[in-house]
């Protein structure tokens, strides 16, 4: 069915309005909310929220805030599909914090290889960190898993050091573990290597704003903040592939 040339030209026109009126709403939610607000001046983006008369404020790459469409008010925290039983919030910024798997820089990993290795993580993990020795213990009992380990030392000098020793030693996945999960000594390396993959992991960590350790990234791009135990971690590998 062909749409007659003078509807067509109407629907063109609307469209237009429409998306000058939307441009219009965010400006004045900009101006707004970066006077009231100095803190949140730099605005990445303004969408419409899912819940009709909100808008959702971007920034710092995946900071999510609300307001209204004057920008009169401001709301902080999460929006709930209540027939869905959806955290709306949490998906968008869970979307927004998505890591392209196939883009880390691996050559800066070891990896561990457990079974056939044919499921994929990426973990960032700082040696002293006490919550990624217990993840560490979980991820022991995980098999068929190839698991990229990024040195991410972000908890002082000494965390730097003990990465730069495990990164040189000879086996890195076993000195590794035997730190991690068997509190042995990490040995000092006959000579220094080089280091700067670490480095670069600490600029890496910080380009994708990754907080803490551990911070684990899956294959559809998803990552996980913190401690998981052996059973999330199954599930998020299982979902992540499918």
């Amino acid at each position: 069915m062909h749409t007659h040339p003078l509807r067509r030209f109407g629907l063109a026109l609307m469209a237009l309005a429409l998306s000058a009126t939307c441009f219009a709403q965010e400006a004045v939610i900009r101006k707004n909310i970066a006077q009231r607000f100095p803190d949140l001046k730099a605005i990445d983006e303004v969408n419409k929220a899912p819940m009709a008369g909100l808008y959702e404020i971007r920034v710092n790459g995946n900071e999510i805030y609300y307001t209204d469409a004057q920008g009169d008010y401001l709301v902080v925290g999460n929006v709930y599909d209540t027939k869905l039983r959806r955290n709306l919030t949490e998906e968008r910024v869970d979307k927004l914090s998505a890591v392209k798997f196939d883009s880390l820089p691996f050559k800066d990993a070891f990896t561990i290889v457990r079974g056939n290795g044919e499921r994929k993580l990426a973990v960032f993990e700082d040696p002293n960190c006490g919550y990624c020795k217990r993840f560490e213990r979980d991820l022991q009992t995980i098999n068929n898993v190839t698991v990229y380990m990024f040195l991410y030392p972000i908890l002082g000098p000494d965390s730097v050091e003990k990465s730069k020793a495990i990164w040189c030693a000879k086996d890195r996945a076993q000195t590794w573990q035997d730190w991690m999960v068997r509190e042995k000594g990490i040995p000092a390396s006959a000579q220094m290597c080089d280091t700067n993959a670490i480095t670069r992991n600490v600029e890496l960590g910080r380009t994708h704003k990754l907080n803490g350790t551990p911070t684990l990234i899956f294959v559809d791009g998803s990552r996980v903040p913190g401690a998981i135990d052996a059973k999330q971690i199954e599930k998020r590998l299982t979902d992540a592939k499918s």
